[in-house]
């Protein structure tokens, strides 16, 4: 076990224990790939570390060991292109297995990494090559990457490599074949070229909800901050499967499918598919027995969708979500299909897991759980004051200009002004909006700027749409404010109908006296709008600001 090198203390008896007593140590020149993943394959040479497969009969297993081999010719070969400690390296790789050795292979360097979506546009790869000066890019066989990466070359000059990996191109670098030139070991870098732990490491763009995306800069100590993640939230165990579902290119990759797990010698299972499809996910999950799972509601309600009672689902003993709050129906439905308590968790890009359900109380449906020891979390209201229980207010992280937490970002990259307003004062705003009640647990309501505020009510997206979901009609809802001459502004429903369901005037007041009955009368949706999908970002988050924005536009 590598833990004990880290921590002081592993087992605590009770939460109170576990937020007094947890303390993590980072040592001066802690790097990932040579302290975690080199270390498991001195430890234990044929320790697994990552099962793959994807949708088309492909399927490998790579040891600890495996990882350390290819990592270091892969960091001979990035370093062969002039990428030496602190040069910018991006990565599209969806969840194709060269991530892992990729990452682990720009850790070891020094270099910063860069994950991207499968859906960057060329517009979304010269705004991050120029914004953070993209020296290679590493990419995924997928035909729209290579259009969109190739047709932004002009636009991007810092770009001096391109490299493919899965199939050949031609003008671009084979990964698979380059790296096979070179030696298996690769020796830690000494004097200036080696690392440090406050050394940039990693830099996230933000989802975009509103405005250009941010680089948010995460140091070499930035593994240490997901312990928390993987063993005390997603309960992940030694030697068996844990699966996050995510795509390598947003943090919650970060969360759920490297760091903190291969810490605490968990196996990552990844599911490289080409389209999420829950009935393919359900059998991957059952056949490869998956001990702990982690995925974003709206993948539960769509898996809901399907009979789950023909799947052996045995073999989870654990089960998270992140990445939009938790509506009760879905925890409900699910534990009662599985016998599974969804544990919800609640952080951002900028952040390891902040709350969470941790195993030493019981998850109550729709709370986000309670605070992790390395955050000094707090509610503040409109005057900067601190909340009492019961009032609303937007989560924030108290001290951090003094102490700042292991797993929070550092900054904003390249742009200290931005990062001495987010980080240089009395504490870092995630502009969430969330209420604790009086036994500690919180309860998220939305983001700050998607508060609606009608008739001089303030109602909170998340409840309107937990009240929706419920009804056997909604698959997926966004709920936002729709501008009024009257109110100033109304509810409004986006909704995603379930299967055998249509839009009518019918449904639509039945959805709206749904509402009324669920939950407070004045909080009903007053418009209501079916579309096949929600607008998402790249995380897959919800754009509420798209459709707001949309919802401006027709009324101008």
């Amino acid at each position: 076990m590598l833990l004990d090198r880290f921590l002081p203390r592993i087992e605590f008896d009770s939460y109170e224990d576990f937020k007094k007593n947890y303390k993590v140590n980072v040592p001066e020149d802690f790097n990932f790939g040579f302290d975690i993943v080199d270390a498991w394959a001195e430890q234990e040479p044929d320790k697994r570390a990552l099962v793959w497969c994807n949708d088309h009969d492909e399927e490998r297993t790579f040891t600890f060991t495996d990882i350390s081999r290819l990592s270091n010719q892969a960091a001979h070969f990035f370093s062969s292109l002039g990428i030496r400690k602190g040069d910018v390296v991006m990565l599209i790789l969806r969840r194709r297995w060269e991530y892992w050795v990729c990452a682990t292979a720009l850790h070891k360097l020094g270099a910063i990494l860069i994950p991207g979506s499968l859906q960057l546009t060329k517009k979304d790869i010269v705004y991050r090559a120029n914004a953070a000066k993209i020296s290679a890019i590493v990419c995924v066989n997928d035909p729209f990457v290579y259009e969109q990466v190739e047709t932004s070359l002009p636009e991007s000059p810092s770009i001096r490599h391109c490299i493919s990996v899965a199939e050949k191109r031609d003008g671009w670098l084979f990964f698979e074949e380059e790296i096979a030139k070179f030696p298996t070991e690769f020796p830690r870098p000494t004097g200036a070229d080696a690392t440090r732990w406050d050394d940039i490491m990693l830099v996230y763009f933000t989802s975009g909800t509103t405005g250009m995306p941010k680089m948010v800069q995460h140091n070499f100590s930035y593994p240490l901050g997901h312990i928390v993640t993987a063993k005390y939230w997603q309960q992940v165990q030694e030697n068996k499967l844990h699966m996050s579902v995510s795509d390598s290119g947003w943090a919650k990759f970060g969360w759920g499918k490297i760091y903190g797990q291969w810490i605490c010698g968990a196996v990552v299972f990844a599911y490289d598919m080409d389209k999420f499809i829950p009935l393919k996910l359900l059998e991957k999950i059952t056949h490869y027995g998956v001990t702990t799972f982690c995925a974003p509601p709206t993948m539960f309600r769509f898996m809901l969708q399907e009979d789950v009672t023909k799947f052996d689902l045995s073999c989870i003993k654990h089960c998270c979500i992140a990445g939009e709050p938790l509506n009760p129906e879905v925890f409900k439905r699910w534990y009662d299909l599985t016998g599974l308590k969804l544990c919800e968790g609640f952080g951002q890009s900028e952040s390891s897991v902040m709350l969470a359900n941790f195993q030493w109380f019981d998850p109550i449906p729709g709370s986000t759980g309670k605070p992790s020891p390395l955050y000094n979390i707090a509610l503040v209201d409109a005057e900067d004051n601190l909340c009492e229980d019961g009032d609303e207010g937007r989560i924030v992280v108290m001290d951090v200009a003094k102490h700042s937490p292991t797993g929070l970002f550092t900054g904003y990259y390249g742009d200290p002004e931005l990062t001495r307003a987010n980080l240089g004062g009395a504490y870092y705003d995630t502009g969430d909006m969330a209420w604790r009640d009086s036994d500690g647990y919180y309860w998220f309501i939305g983001r700050s700027d998607d508060i609606i505020k009608c008739s001089g009510y303030r109602i909170g997206p998340f409840e309107v749409e937990s009240a929706l979901l419920t009804h056997p009609a909604v698959v997926e809802c966004a709920i936002t404010a729709a501008p009024d001459p009257i109110r100033g502004q109304v509810v409004k429903a986006t909704v995603v109908l379930a299967a055998g369901y249509e839009a009518s005037d019918a449904l639509t007041k039945e959805l709206q006296n749904h509402v009324k009955h669920v939950t407070a009368p004045y909080k009903y949706p007053r418009i209501v709008e079916y579309v096949d999908e929600l607008p998402k970002t790249l995380g897959g988050k919800i754009k509420r600001a798209q459709i707001r924005h949309h919802d401006t536009q027709k009324h101008q």
